[in-house]
């Protein structure tokens, strides 16, 4: 049996597909990722040894070697991980959507419909954490609204979806920066550091929102995620198979759009993580279709990646992950445009 071509299950009523290469990859990235947290947790201002944190997780560390673990570095570690799942979801489902690996989120304006909640709430209202973050998820939702609504014409089309969402997140970025002058100093600061994208001061209250988020929907996408497929040949192609697209459509926009509210009302408009994490799974699990768990595996590892690699790497200057994240995705970005472009040139 290949590798890719999958082994086929069934469970009482329920049929799908299992690839052997596939689950292998997510294995080794939940592996890569376990190891990425436990040296996020061993290393910092205040290092532990492995047998400090082991002891810690037990419960028979010191009271400052409990701080730093459990109210620290595991919170920030967990934020990471579930919410570059939630991205990589994302991502993979507008991905196979529009059929384009530029269709993610951060590309055609949910992420900055969300940023565009948030400062309004903190500059104009003058609201709290909560309020900030429920602005988040609105304008997330209204940026979705208006990009599906705009692009729909007897259907939404893939490339349709993408333009207009493109100049939707140009208008919504300029409304930001308008906003922004027209703040004060302290509120300015304080929207600009949220916009930048960032897991510090994070803590166990902005992991549950997204915990459920994701435990809610992601078995939703998965069900969702084997019409996916089906899609990406046309509506002519998946109406006569028996799928009823639009419906089916507008069901995986939702699921997209809010993982993707939360996870920016939680962290801040992290970018590229939405738009790499499900074509480099694709890559790794060799597969022509949806990946939605290895793209999942790969945003959270990419997101701990970044987090790590920007706290340790800099030292006391330590970079906001969001700035990690924009400067290896804005050079993965120009490679897929370049190979998109020589592949267009074939």
């Amino acid at each position: 049996m290949s590798l890719v071509t999958g082994i086929p299950l069934r469970v009482g009523g329920l049929s799908t597909r299992a690839h052997p290469r596939a689950i292998i990859v997510v294995i080794a990235l939940l592996v890569a990722t376990l190891g990425l947290a436990v040296l996020g947790m061993l290393t910092g201002d205040f290092p532990l040894n492995l047998t400090q944190l082991l002891n810690t997780l037990n419960g028979a560390g010191t009271g400052g070697q409990k701080y730093i673990v459990f109210d620290l570095r595991l919170p920030r570690v967990t934020i990471a991980v579930i919410v570059g799942a939630a991205l990589g979801i994302s991502g993979a489902i507008f991905q196979s959507l529009s059929r384009n690996p530029l269709g993610s989120p951060d590309i055609i304006g949910f992420s900055t419909g969300s940023a565009t909640g948030a400062i309004l709430v903190l500059i104009v209202f003058g609201g709290g954490i909560t309020e900030i973050a429920l602005g988040s998820i609105a304008g997330g939702i209204v940026a979705a609204i208006i990009v599906y609504g705009l692009a729909y014409r007897a259907g939404v089309q893939g490339y349709r979806l993408i333009l207009i969402g493109i100049g939707v997140t140009a208008v919504l970025g300029s409304l930001n920066t308008y906003i922004l002058t027209r703040a004060g100093l302290r509120q300015a600061q304080s929207a600009q550091v949220w916009l930048v994208g960032s897991l510090n001061g994070r803590g166990w209250s902005e992991v549950l929102p997204v915990a459920i988020a994701l435990a809610l929907l992601l078995p939703a996408a998965l069900v969702l995620g084997r019409r996916l497929g089906l899609l990406e040949m046309g509506d002519e192609t998946a109406t006569m198979l028996g799928i009823r697209t639009e419906p089916t459509r507008l069901a995986l926009v939702v699921i997209s759009v809010a993982l993707t509210a939360v996870a920016t009302a939680c962290a801040g408009p992290i970018a590229f993580v939405a738009l790499a994490a499900p074509q480099l799974a694709r890559r790794l699990a060799g597969s022509a279709g949806v990946a939605i768990l290895p793209a999942a595996a790969m945003g959270g590892a990419l997101l701990l990646a970044g987090d790590v690699l920007s706290q340790r790497v800099f030292g006391q200057n330590a970079l906001p992950v969001g700035v990690a994240t924009a400067a290896l995705g804005g050079l993965y970005l120009a490679w897929l445009l370049a190979s998109e472009w020589r592949s267009g040139r074939r």
